[in-house]
């Protein structure tokens, strides 16, 4: 098996990251999160037509009747219509609203639901959102501390927070919509991340402890080709998948996609490179992972 020099090109990795994560944060500093209604309150009426229905028209009709900062997606099927407006609208206007739609169309409007979300909510739920995100790294540690070894819990938590930050500043370079379904796509991220990264950090404690006559440098470009072909095998599946999603699966689950896409592309860069990276900054070697043998064990059968 040809080993490929990973740890090489470490340091043009570092200088990428860097770059990548002070663009993000800065971003977020600056520009901050397009928020949406979930977050920042307002009121979400839904209604269903006849017939299929013309976003465009739609949306040229509530700018017409002064109805700024309204978005208009399509909900389930081409007929089905959703309209978000911002916080500062009540039930009763958002009732004369669809009054409004169905003034300018000659086809049937049957309103399902009008939700009002209060700004002190979307506020309680952006906090929630940070302490769940926050919650999911400690927990991320603290069980990668006591399966691996602290090190092994450091690098995948900085890989963790590497892909979360990168992901946030994704979303706020571009200005798309932060709602609660990217914030459970960034919940998924973390998960999938840790499951990639852990997958590399057993093959890399496992190395350890069987080759002898290697530094820890040479023993995790050895690993990170063994389980190279896993990785891009389960990575471009799950791309690929989320790729039909974000093309194809509509406005509601748009968001949802792209955080998914951004984060699995990260992330499977950051198990490879963050968190393998982190390990050899930190000094890992072959007595943080060895297992103490008891006393008059044989040693005959492990490999040189």
């Amino acid at each position: 098996m040809k080993v490929i020099p990973f740890m090489k090109w470490r340091w043009i990795a570092i200088a990428i990251s860097a770059v990548a994560l002070l663009a993000a944060i800065g971003s977020l500093s600056v520009r901050q999160l397009n928020w949406g209604l979930d977050f920042t309150g307002g009121t979400l009426v839904e209604v269903a037509y006849s017939d299929s229905a013309d976003l465009s028209a739609i949306r040229a009709v509530l700018d017409q009747e002064g109805y700024e900062g309204a978005v208009v997606v399509s909900f389930g099927t081409d007929k089905d219509v959703l309209v978000r407006l911002p916080d500062g609208y009540s039930d009763e206007q958002g009732a004369l609203m669809v009054d409004k739609l169905r003034a300018a169309t000659a086809m049937d409007i049957e309103l399902r639901r009008i939700e009002f979300v209060g700004p002190q909510v979307g506020e309680e739920l952006r906090d929630d959102g940070g302490i769940a995100m926050l919650t999911a790294l400690g927990l991320v540690m603290l069980y990668v501390a006591f399966r691996f070894q602290i090190k092994f819990a450091l690098g995948a938590v900085i890989a963790l927070a590497h892909d979360v930050i990168f992901t946030l500043g994704f979303f706020s370079l571009t200005g798309l919509e932060f709602d609660l379904t990217v914030l459970a796509a960034l919940l998924a991220v973390v998960g999938y991340s840790l499951n990639d990264t852990i997958v590399v950090s057993d093959r890399i404690r496992e190395n350890l402890r069987k080759i002898r006559r290697a530094s820890p440098g040479e023993v995790i470009d050895v690993s990170l080709t063994e389980t190279l072909g896993r990785t891009l095998v389960t990575s471009l599946t799950t791309l690929l998948v989320l790729a039909a999603l974000a093309l194809f699966g509509g406005e509601m689950i748009f968001g949802f996609a792209v955080a998914l896409l951004v984060g699995v592309a990260v992330g499977t860069y950051s198990s490879m490179y963050v968190a393998a990276t982190t390990l050899l900054q930190l000094g890992v070697n072959k007595e943080d992972v060895m297992v103490p043998e008891r006393e008059g064990a044989d040693q005959d059968g492990l490999i040189p």
